[in-house]
């Protein structure tokens, strides 16, 4: 298995320096997320040592469990929370990741603004918009993310890195490539505004259908599962 898992991740990195090169970018720009939802502990652990040094996570207890359990071998490796954050998750989450993808709402940057305080750091975070329209999909809608932006940029405790998404789905992955550009042309647009203490240095877009795309529009952040782990089963 470890093997396997390796093999993918070493053929995955290939394909981003390939594609980056294509799109006159440096394969640097880009970082390979690993997303380990439902992922056993000792298959995250094979893939920290294939040199996997970014996992993505969906729930905050999951997360801290795993956390705890590999951080001892890998305590260089980066924690981020890309699953919908609840507000009375915000006190935990704050100590446990080091950036936060899914900010969406007002009421989760207040909270977040006030835990981060608390302890007495600044949380990185990255606004998730919604550029489908999609009412299933967490994220702030597109016409609202600059205020809500502004509004962030204000809180001491909260510094503003870039922008998340998620499209819908696609058989083929070129129809996921018009919000992938909505996402890059909002970066775009908040970055000419010069709002203080915003860094638009991130582009979480693209999993393992359609990462190539993204990164053809300028994903900094890639998240992939399925393509490291394989298909998810009841057990892991």
């Amino acid at each position: 298995m470890e093997s396997s898992i390796r093999a993918n991740i070493a053929r995955i990195l290939e394909n981003i320096g390939e594609k980056a090169m294509l799109s006159g970018r440096k394969a640097t720009d880009i970082k390979l997320m690993a997303v380990t939802k439902t992922v056993a502990d000792d298959r995250i652990m094979e893939a920290l040592n294939a040199g996997i040094s970014l996992i993505g996570e969906n729930y905050v207890q999951e997360a801290a469990r795993k956390k705890d359990m590999l951080q001892q071998a890998h305590s260089q490796a980066q924690w981020h929370m890309i699953g919908r954050l609840q507000t009375n998750k915000a006190k935990y989450a704050v100590k446990l990741f080091d950036m936060i993808h899914s900010l969406d709402r007002m009421d989760l940057a207040l909270e977040l603004d006030k835990r981060s305080k608390a302890i007495g750091r600044k949380t990185k975070v990255l606004i998730e918009v919604n550029t489908s329209g999609e009412a299933t999909k967490s994220g702030v809608p597109l016409f609202k993310a600059m205020d809500l932006i502004k509004a962030v940029a204000a809180m001491e405790n909260l510094s503003i890195q870039g922008l998340m998404t998620m499209p819908p789905w696609f058989a083929d992955p070129e129809k996921a490539r018009p919000y992938f550009a909505a996402l890059r042309e909002l970066k775009e647009r908040i970055a000419s505004a010069n709002i203080p203490r915003v860094r638009m240095k991130e582009l979480s877009m693209g999993m393992t259908d359609d990462y190539l795309v993204a990164i053809e529009e300028g994903a900094t952040i890639v998240r992939i599962g399925r393509e490291i782990f394989g298909e998810r089963t009841a057990k892991n």
